[in-house]
């Protein structure tokens, strides 16, 4: 299921494993690559895992549109209230040090639904992303389906851990 409004999307998606099952996938830096929905995430440079508000994790990307092709993001998580929710701010660190965001959230919302049940709401918001930006990126930059994707990927591996 897929909600869209002018500034953010989202995607809900019932997982056969627990939400702290759920959300040790998505605390997990070196996971996101393979949740992406959408390809663009390749590796995660920082592969500690995501344990407090403010924590700093960059990730590589690739994008056959973006100038260079291969570029890395910085992401600083915004919300984390483990097993519930999960989400960080995208965009860069320059060459000082000085993070810099774009202004576009990535927010999982998880309800438990039982022992080994969760409902997972991805959202992306890009509300708060200035004129400067919306210059030369449209938002969202990928249709909803990738969020679905996204939400998919993390189900396979979260069932996968719970297996385990």
């Amino acid at each position: 299921m897929h909600t869209m409004d002018q500034e953010n999307v989202s995607a809900t998606l019932t997982v056969a494993a627990s939400a702290e099952e759920v959300f040790a996938v998505l605390a997990d830096p070196t996971t996101h690559a393979s949740i992406d929905g959408t390809g663009w995430v390749r590796k995660a440079v920082d592969q500690a895992p995501l344990t407090e508000v403010g924590q700093v994790f960059r990730m590589d990307m690739y994008h056959a549109n973006h100038p260079s092709g291969a570029y890395r993001v910085a992401n600083q998580v915004q919300m984390l209230d483990a097993p519930r929710v999960i989400g960080w701010l995208t965009g860069e660190e320059k060459e000082d040090g000085q993070l810099v965001l774009g202004g576009w959230l990535w927010r999982y919302d998880l309800a438990p639904l039982g022992p080994s049940e969760t409902e997972v709401t991805l959202s992306y918001d890009w509300s708060a992303v200035p004129p400067s930006i919306r210059e030369y990126i449209r938002f969202p930059p990928f249709g909803p389906e990738h969020l679905s994707d996204s939400l998919r990927h993390l189900a396979e591996l979260a069932q996968t851990s719970e297996a385990d």
